[in-house]
């Protein structure tokens, strides 16, 4: 059975703040259960973790500055979000939706969070409305566990993953790959183990072409136990603060391509949504449920 994370939103503050669609995250849910590709009994509700697991990703001291909000100023600004303690919970609790969504995907091949993707979040601070990096603290817990030794994250979002590169920078057990647009934010990249820039007004055959090209090989390569894949659909063309030319239909068949790959490898996998920022917000809805519908088509 697919395993969704999903921690409702319904009356977070920040839900008017347009800059960040919040209210991708209650209409996915609900747009999933009301076409009939999830039930109820699909969706699992995480909670706050023990502190210990965001000291394998995070420097202690940061974690505590955020948790006490006691950031000082540029560095909270950098973030992008006030600062509250409903928002620090928020961020906890997506990575442990993470966590547990990894457990699951060992199971039953694949697993997906509604949210996470916080790709921006470094080891000693957050920017980009990222603080806690979900899918790294998710690559350390499945480590530490014992259940897997190499891991692979693919990060397909239109920003480069800088936070993630930064932590496992000197990290030989996962490898971090992202393909993004050239001229997006971070205007300063970071070095991930394998960085693909792409062009301004990049389109569906040219994309999905360089991605076919390369992912194959590269997990030929790196010969991953498990993989984290960050499917943002701010690849899109309707996107605000994207600069790429996919269509919803390239899109899924990005998300399709990754998925059927990961399937056919016996590769568990891990979804975390990422970012989405199209003006309409039905358009966010359907390019991520896109998503859920080929995890169901391809693996159930």
């Amino acid at each position: 059975m697919l395993k969704i994370a999903h921690h409702p939103i319904y009356n977070h503050p920040l839900r008017e703040d347009h800059r960040f669609p919040m209210e991708k995250y209650d209409l996915l849910p609900e747009q999933l259960l009301y076409e009939g590709t999830c039930r109820p009994e699909n969706f699992f509700e995480p909670e706050k973790p023990n502190n210990k697991y965001f000291f394998t990703v995070h420097e202690p001291e940061y974690f505590f500055d955020l948790l006490n909000i006691t950031l000082d100023q540029k560095a909270a600004r950098k973030i992008g979000f006030p600062l509250s303690e409903v928002l620090i919970d928020r961020e906890m609790i997506i990575a442990d939706g993470t966590m547990k969504a990894s457990n699951f995907a060992l199971k039953n091949g694949i697993s997906m969070n509604i949210a996470g993707g916080t790709h921006h979040a470094f080891s000693n601070k957050g920017e980009a409305f990222c603080m806690l990096n979900d899918q790294a603290i998710g690559a350390k817990y499945i480590q530490n566990k014992g259940l897997v030794k190499k891991i692979l994250i693919v990060d397909l979002d239109v920003h480069q993953g800088n936070g993630t590169a930064e932590i496992f920078q000197n990290d030989p057990s996962v490898f971090t790959f992202s393909m993004h647009g050239k001229s997006n934010y971070p205007f300063i990249k970071e070095k991930s183990d394998l960085d693909i820039p792409l062009e301004d007004n990049t389109t569906d055959a040219e994309y999905l072409s360089i991605l076919k090209h390369i992912l194959p090989k590269l997990i030929s390569q790196q010969k991953p136990d498990f993989i984290y894949y960050l499917c943002g659909v701010d690849v899109l063309e309707s996107d605000k603060l994207g600069k790429l030319n996919l269509t919803v239909k390239g899109c899924k068949d990005r998300d399709r391509f990754v998925l059927q790959t990961c399937f056919d490898l016996k590769i568990p996998v891990m979804c975390s949504m990422g970012g989405g920022y199209s003006k309409d917000v039905n358009i966010i809805v359907d390019a991520h449920a896109n998503t859920f519908r080929l995890a169901q088509e391809i693996y159930f």
